[in-house]
Parts: C-alpha cells; structure tokens; sequence
C-alpha cells in the first residue's frame, strides 16, 4: 500500500511542480528516450542475472504491493502455537506431534497460526528442522548449525535481487546521459534548421538526462531498498523460530523458549510478555 502510495507521491510531486513553474507536460513525452534508457537498463538486467536470478526478480516484486512486515498478533499467534505444540510433545512425546509435522495444513495446532501457514519458507524451515529431530537424536550444537547454514543460505540465495536493481539504479544516470548524449549529436545534426528545431532537440536530449535521474533516486533505488529490508524481515522471522526450537531442545520449557523467541522480535512488532503470557495461558 505504501509503496503505491510513494510512487503516486513522486509521480505527481514531479509532474506538478514541473506544470507550476510553466512547463509543458508534452516536452517531457520523448518516447526515443524512454526507449533508450528503458532498453539499456533491462538489457543490463539480462546480460548481469543468470535466468535462475531473473526469475528471482519477477517472483519477488509482488511483494512490494503486500504487507511484509508482521504484527504483534501474528508473532504472538505464531509462538503460541508452537508453545502448544512442544507441550503436546512433552505430555505425549515426540512421535505424538509427527502429524502436525508431516501435513502442518491439517494440524488443528499448526493452522491455528496465519502467518507461519501462509509463508512456506517459515513453514519449511520449521517443519524440516522438526523432522530431523524426530528422526534421531540430534545434538543442540548439530541443529543449531544445520538451521544457521539454511539461514545463510537464504540471505544468500536472495540478496542479489536487491543488490541486481540497486546496481540497475545506479546505472540508470548514467544510461541518462547517453540518451542526452545521443539527443545532442541529433541537434548537432539539425544546427542548420534553425533556432527552434534546435531547442526542441536540446529539450528532447535533456528529457534523457531528467528521466535516468527521476527513475534511480525516485523509483528504481528505492524499490531495491525495500526488497532489501523484505529479505532482512524474512531472516529475521527464521532466527525467532530457530531460537524457539534451540531453546526448547537444549530443554527449556515452551514458554521459557517462547520467551526466548520473544526477545529476538523487532522490538515495532513484539509483545510484552504479560501479552505473551497471557496468550500461552488462554486469558485475554
């Protein structure tokens, strides 16, 4: 929503200004330049992202137009039903708890939490590293390292989507001044038809310019900076699920690891622990 939001921003902050200080918006409509520069940027896209990357990109800027950041409820939601899990697994044992593992869609605990349903990442990560644990008899240390390299592996895996549109960015100045560049030798080429042709080819040449400027530092930068801040949003929510789970197998109680859980939650978005509390103990 936000991000809609900013782009309109930008948009008509540019637009309107440009009309109050007497400008016409038909100068600022030079195809041949959005043809330039729009060209060379995806043709930089291509020839840097292998088609593994490129996939990558298309996937995730849909994200932009969604919420990506939880609330206090979702955490809160999320920690008690993997608090009510771990007490089944106490009571019951482990193989009590296979089922919510295998088919977490059926789990009447697992569901009960929207978040972690709604996101396969988190839900695989958890499930997987619950099912290595069910299978034998993993030490803490072992388990904390297998969950620390999928991690990594994450961050790693999509860090160059943002990184890719944020050199995309930076290029796109540069990208501008070429379509200038271009523009000027068209009115070098014309000189001779007089003052006004040549205006119109100078403004025209200027558009360039004016375009990979507007289209870095108003719309390209910061998209790749809010992919970036997804990513980190999305690792952050695995180390909160990989401290529940350390804490439990290390033989902490579930509420002390959710409490444990708790504290690694940005502070914008986590519950007291009164909340938290009074969340695991059933009161409102």
């Amino acid at each position: 929503m936000f991000v809609i939001i900013g782009i309109a921003v930008v948009f008509l902050s540019v637009v309107l200004g440009f009309l109050i200080a007497g400008g016409n918006l038909v100068l600022l409509i030079q195809i041949s330049e959005f043809i330039v520069i729009g060209g060379a940027a995806i043709g930089s896209i291509l020839i840097s992202s292998p088609p593994v990357l490129l996939k990558k990109i298309v996937s995730q800027l849909p994200l932009l137009f969604k919420g990506h950041t939880s609330s206090k409820e979702e955490y809160v939601d999320m920690l008690k039903a993997f608090s009510t899990l771990f007490l089944t697994a106490q009571r019951e044992g482990l193989l009590a708890i296979e089922k919510h593992i295998e088919t977490p869609e059926k789990s009447d605990i697992l569901s009960k939490s929207k978040k972690f349903m709604e996101d396969e990442v988190l839900r695989n990560f958890f499930c997987d590293t619950m099912k290595v644990m069910l299978a034998g008899s993993v030490p803490p240390h072992e388990l904390e390292n297998m969950m620390d390299a999928e991690i990594e592996t994450y961050e790693n895996e999509n860090k160059p989507v943002s990184e890719t549109l944020g050199r995309v960015g930076d290029s796109l100045p540069g990208l501008g001044i070429v379509a200038a560049v271009l523009g000027v030798i068209i009115t070098m080429s014309s000189i001779n038809q007089g003052a006004e042709a040549v205006g119109h080819h100078v403004a025209a040449a200027l558009v360039g310019t004016f375009l990979g400027v507007l289209l870095s530092y108003g719309f390209v930068n910061p998209i790749s900076a809010n992919l970036h801040h997804i990513t980190a949003d999305k690792v952050q929510d695995l180390i909160i699920i990989k401290n529940f789970i350390l804490a439990y197998v290390k033989g902490n109680p579930p509420f002390v690891a959710a409490e444990m859980a708790r504290r690694t939650i940005f502070s914008d978005h986590r519950p007291t622990f009164q909340e938290l509390e009074n969340a695991l103990r059933g009161k409102k």
